[in-house]
Formats: structure tokens, C-alpha cells, sequence
């Protein structure tokens, strides 16, 4: 038995909750992933998984081991980097993860660049709105919009994005400019990104750091902010987006920012990798890269 082999499954098994899912998501039967599972607690003499029909769950035992599997597969990962060369060359596989529109608009772009310049890298580009795990899902590197919790991550600041709330010029001739935050409790309004009925919207007041929290109930209610702007773009109400997001509808005079003297904090934007050991050259490569390209492109917003 393939021990290294054995622990994935292991990892992937407790990660996903579930054997159907892990052999879903490693493509390997589940026949044969139970199979795995089982002849590494026969190896080990001892439970690691205690299963139910309803749920799976770890013996105190398979906790450690599970722990000390992800530390082990970690290092083998890192030998392999250093064997194939990825520290003496730029080399191998990139993984990026960035928000969806964002990376659309600005990372995309420069990963075409980048490519061109490293014929020996390749790039998977993984947009998603949600935070993914950059050891869980192997990421190498994240762009993150916003304030960042403590950790043992390495973040590389490179600029920040104001808040705005914006509508079409055409429906605010109908209800009229609002003047302040409350104003808004009284308009049609576009909401995205929750699952709740009322939507909260954060202002500041002027020459204050006090924040005013609004609880709006939406017109309109929308899974992402590309949808919220079209929406908005559509006359359906006013929304609150990433100033990036908006920036082509407001420069064509299709969107207006309103309130602006009552915008929350501007949003940071960092470069985020793991700060395990040496770095591998592609990683280096494109955090030089993209770091002051990135910064002049938001700059330029």
C-alpha cells in the first residue's frame, strides 16, 4: 500500500465530510477509498474514522494523525518543489486565486503578461467571490479585498478601493439625489452577495470614524456585484459596490456615485501567500511582477 497515497485520501476524506465526496473529488472509487482507509487503521492498529449513516467524525487518535499526515504531505510537496528545480528556476505550476470580477478586470490581464514572459510557468486561475484555503486548496497566491485577520500568512499591500453606493443618473432624476445615509431607506435599492432579507450598508459621518449601519430592505436581490450592476445600470435601484466594479458604467455617465462624503474607510487590497520555508522562484517571479503592476493599475481607478 502506497502509505503517502493512503494519507491523502485520509486528508480528503476528513476535509469533504464525507467518502462519497472525497471519491468524487479525487475521481478515485469508493470502493477503493474505503478499501485505503480501512488498511491504514489495520497498519496503525488503531480508529481513526468513526462512521455513522449520518455523519463522519475523527477518534482522538485519527485528530493527531490527520494533523501529522497534512505536516508530512506538506514536506514531501516542499522536497519535490526543491528536486524538480522550482528554487533555482522560475518553473512549474502557479495556482491563483482572486474575486471574480476583479480578477477578471486586473489580474487576468497580467497573468497574459506574465505568461509570456516565464514560457516554464503555468497558471491556474481560480476566480471566486468566497476566500478559499491557500493550504487547504493548494493555493500559491490570493488577492484579497479588505481587512485581514491575523495569521501566519505574508501579505503584500498593494492599494486600497473605496466603497461607493452608485445609481443611474436616469432613475435618480425620478426620486431625487439623496442628501444623507437615510435617505436611502426611502428608495429602491439592489443588494448582492447575502442570504438574508435585509442587507446591511456601512456610512461614515462626515469628520467622524463613526460608522452608521443601515438595514436595507432591497428592491432587488442578487447573488454577485456583476449583477448588481447591471441592475443598477437598468434603472432597478441604487447599489453599493467596490469602486473598480463600477468604474466603466461611471465613466460613460451610465452610473453616479451618490453620498460620497459619507463613504466607509477605503478596502485594502493584498497579495497573500503562505510563509512556509523558502519561497519556490514562480511565486517570487509573480510577486514581483504583479505587486507594482497591480498597484499602478489601481492607482489608476
Amino acid at each position: 500500500m502506497d502509505r503517502l497515497d493512503a494519507m491523502a485520501m485520509l486528508i480528503k476524506v476528513t476535509d469533504t465530510g464525507s467518502f462519497s465526496a472525497a471519491s468524487k473529488a479525487l475521481s478515485v472509487p469508493l470502493a477503493t477509498l474505503s478499501r485505503k482507509v480501512s488498511e491504514l487503521e489495520k497498519q496503525l492498529g488503531t480508529r481513526l474514522l468513526v462512521r455513522t449513516t449520518r455523519k463522519l467524525s475523527l477518534t482522538e487518535a485519527g485528530i493527531h494523525y490527520v494533523a501529522a499526515c497534512k505536516r508530512i504531505l506538506e514536506q514531501v510537496e516542499e522536497a519535490e518543489r526543491q528536486a524538480t528545480g522550482e528554487y533555482t528556476q522560475p518553473k512549474g505550476e502557479l495556482v491563483v486565486t482572486a474575486p471574480q470580477m476583479f480578477g477578471r478586470l486586473h489580474v487576468l490581464p497580467l497573468i497574459s503578461e506574465f505568461l509570456a514572459l516565464y514560457p516554464d510557468i503555468k497558471v491556474r486561475l481560480l476566480l471566486a467571490d468566497h476566500n478559499l484555503d491557500l493550504i487547504e486548496d493548494h493555493v500559491d497566491m490570493a488577492v484579497r479585498i479588505g481587512r485581514l485577520p491575523d495569521s501566519t500568512m505574508v501579505a503584500t499591500q498593494v492599494g486600497q478601493v473605496r466603497v461607493i453606493a452608485c445609481a443611474n443618473p436616469a432613475l435618480l432624476a425620478t426620486t431625487g439625489v439623496p442628501r444623507y445615509p437615510d435617505d436611502l431607506l426611502h428608495m429602491p435599492c439592489v443588494t448582492s452577495d447575502t442570504n438574508r432579507a435585509v442587507a446591511t450598508w456601512r456610512f461614515t459621518q462626515p469628520g467622524s470614524s463613526t460608522l452608521q449601519e443601515l438595514n436595507i430592505q432591497p428592491r432587488l436581490s442578487v447573488t454577485n456585484n456583476d449583477a448588481a450592476l447591471c441592475a443598477a445600470i437598468r434603472q432597478v435601484g441604487v447599489t453599493r459596490l467596490l469602486h473598480y466594479q463600477a468604474a466603466d458604467a461611471i465613466a460613460q455617465g451610465k452610473l453616479q456615485i451618490i453620498l460620497p462624503e459619507f463613504e466607509p474607510p477605503p478596502l485594502p487590497i493584498h497579495l497573500l501567500h503562505t510563509s512556509r520555508g523558502m519561497m519556490p522562484l514562480k511565486m517570487r517571479s509573480f510577486l514581483d511582477f504583479a505587486a507594482p503592476r497591480l498597484r499602478q493599475r489601481i492607482s489608476a481607478l
